[in-house]
Order: structure tokens, then sequence, then C-alpha cells
């Protein structure tokens, strides 16, 4: 059968790409193209754009984007509707794809299947409108939203497992590099511990919330070495750019690594972190973190949350958890002094670090050990045998 997959992201790529491989294993004669990234084109296919072509956010990029991105989705209708798929598969990034899904049912009768879910839990819950008439199945990967999408709502859903968990699970099997190898790799000190920082894989993200964690972590420079896991997506220019503004005291480094986030994690002490999947990643390595997310006005975004959004937090560990295991500072409460305060406990000695880790359990047990794609893969293929 024919497959065209659309991705807007990094983590999106990573897990479009372990679907398609399962898609392949249950369906010898499968052919993929898409809108994707680095990790899909290693599978094989046809990669029509890649998603660095598309990774807009907020609400100024977007606007100034806003002829690349109609260019991008007039590109995408037509290059579906001449390749003709037996499914489009959309990925997360609902903004993009769901525009997509509205175009194919209205134009085509190609089935459109959404692997991993739009979150619209946490805000824009109006978009269940919009699945309900254009999304043929969907397919989630966070436990908590069947309760949402079939309780709530009353719109069937497909839990699959979590392929986050199943990726770190696989990793952590096979991948047992010592300390002292780790560092001479990667040139950094042996025997010192490390404070990761993943500051999100998109620029707006890394300009907004990496200064104040480099200054945040700049505090403990003395005992603790501070590593940075660069997005692959971001070139390292950028990465100078932003570091280069930034003053920290105690002389602190920043040592950068590429393409090794989970060989980082498997090392770190504590880590300094994004919300996003990266999050979930770092609980999964047992790693102790502080959530870290500037956004613009932050007394009105902390309203809108409190009083307009629909969920209680804002990362996937305290989302599935049910409950506040790591500190989310955002908003109002995102400030060098408060990372400072939450990193200080969570550090070995720290108050906070062995609650943390007992939460981290309740995650693990919540998720499952399902193999989210191989599960994916086999109920798709079964939907669309059945017609």
């Amino acid at each position: 059968m024919k497959y065209y997959l659309l991705v807007g992201e990094a983590s999106g790529d990573l897990h479009a790409a372990e679907l398609m491989k399962a898609l392949r294993q249950y369906d010898a004669d499968a052919q993929f193209r898409f809108f994707g990234g680095d990790k899909m084109q290693a599978v094989g296919g046809t990669c029509v754009k890649h998603y660095r072509e598309l990774a807009y956010m907020g609400f100024v990029p977007v606007l100034l984007h806003l002829r690349t991105i109609f260019r991008n989705m007039a590109q995408c209708k037509r290059d579906i509707v001449a390749w003709h798929p037996d499914v489009v598969i959309l990925v997360d990034y609902p903004g993009f794809n769901l525009s997509i899904a509205k175009f194919l049912k209205r134009h085509t009768t190609i089935p459109t299947y959404y692997y991993i879910s739009p979150k619209i839990w946490a805000w824009k819950e109006w978009r269940i409108k919009a699945i309900r008439r254009d999304v043929t199945e969907l397919f989630s990967i966070l436990p908590f939203e069947v309760d949402f999408y079939e309780r709530k709502h009353h719109f069937p859903i497909h839990y699959v497992g979590n392929p986050t968990a199943e990726e770190v699970a696989a990793y952590r099997k096979v991948h047992h590099t010592t300390a002292e190898a780790f560092a001479a790799q990667h040139q950094l000190t042996p025997n010192k511990p490390i404070i990761a920082l993943l500051a999100g894989s998109r620029k707006q993200e890394i300009k907004d919330n990496l200064p104040a964690m480099m200054q945040a972590a700049a505090s403990f420079a003395d005992r603790y070495q501070m590593v940075l896991a660069c997005a692959p997506a971001i070139e390292a220019r950028y990465y100078d750019e932003v570091i280069a503004r930034v003053t920290v005291p105690n002389g602190m480094v920043l040592h950068r690594i590429e393409n090794a986030t989970y060989d980082l994690l498997q090392h770190a002490t504590a880590a300094l972190v994004t919300s996003g999947t990266a999050t979930l990643e770092t609980a999964l390595f047992g790693v102790p973190q502080v959530v870290c997310y500037k956004t613009p006005v932050p007394r009105l975004i902390r309203w809108a949350f409190t009083h307009i959004l629909s969920c209680n937090y804002i990362s996937l560990v305290n989302l599935i958890a049910d409950k506040e295991v790591v500190a989310e500072l955002f908003a109002d409460r995102f400030s060098v002094e408060q990372i400072t305060a939450e990193l200080a406990q969570i550090l070995p000695g720290g108050a906070n670090r062995s609650e943390m880790l007992a939460g981290y359990r309740l995650v693990e047990e919540r998720l499952g050990e399902e193999r989210a794609a191989q599960n994916a893969a086999r109920q798709m293929i079964a939907l669309l045998q059945r017609g």
C-alpha cells in the first residue's frame, strides 16, 4: 500500500520513522512519500519537503512566514492528490495537519489517520469538531487521552502505547557506556557530574529559554559541568549567536553535544528542560529535572492557564502522573532565581530529589510496555484492509 506521512518537527520525524519501519514489517509492498526529516529519509521513500521548512512557532513567526506556510500547504495538497495514497498519516503538528485533513475530507476519498493525536486537551479544545469531521482514525500515545476523547467527547481512539517509553527502554538495554568514556568522547571533565540543558527543538524556544538556563546553572559551576543537547535541526551558528549574548558568573563553560541527547541523559545528574517530549525522556532516564518555559506577557498567560486552558499542567510527566512530580516554571514563575532554587532542590542531597524519582516510577507504570509503532502499524493495516 501507499502511505503519505506529514511531520512538522524533530520528535515527529523520530516517531514517524519508527512507524514506517513497522508498516514495512507488516506490509512488504509499503511505499512512502512524506513531508518529514532525516530519520524518515533513512527508512526510505520520497521526502517531498523537510520539516525544517515548516517549523514556525509563535504568533509573530507564523505571521511573518504566512506566505511560505500557505505555499507549503498548497504544494502538499497537490502532491497528495497526484500520488493518491491509500492513506495519509498525520503526525502531531495540528495547525498544518488539520488543514490538510479538512482538504482531504472535502475533495478526496483518501482516509486520514492521525498518529500522535493533537493535544487539544491543553488548549483549542474546539478543534474536536474538526477532528470529528475530518479524521478517519485517531491513534494516541498518551494514556490519559482515552478518557478525554472517548468519555468526554465520545470519539473513539486507539491507545497504542508510548513510543518514547519504548525508545528509551530499547536504548537503555543496549547502551552501557561508562561516564569516563562519555567524557572522553565529548571532551568533558572526567568524574565531574553533569547538569544537562535541553532548551527545545525550535529557534524561538532556544532563544527564550537557554539564556536563563545558563545563568541559573552557573550557580553550580564549581561542582558541576553544564552540557547542552543541541537540537538536530538547529545549526551551530544559531547557538553561537544565542550563547554570545549571555553573561554568566563563575566563569561557567557550556559544553555542547550533537545527536547524543540520550547519551547525555544516561550520564546526567540533573537537567533543565523546556516543556515537550524531552520532559518525558528525561523522566524515563531517571534524571531529576526542572521544567522551564518562558512565555510573552507572563501574567496574562498565567491568568489564561488558570481560567481558560483545560489542563492542570504543561509537562507530559505531570500530565501522565496527574499530579505535580516536576516543578513547572513558566509564565510568571519563570525566572533565573526560581530556576536556581528549584535546581538546588533536585541535586544530590536536595529535598525534592527522592520524591521526584518516586513520581517517575508512577509515570512508567501508567505508560505500560506496549510497542507503540508496532501496535499502530498492525491496526492501521487491518483497518485499511477492511476498507
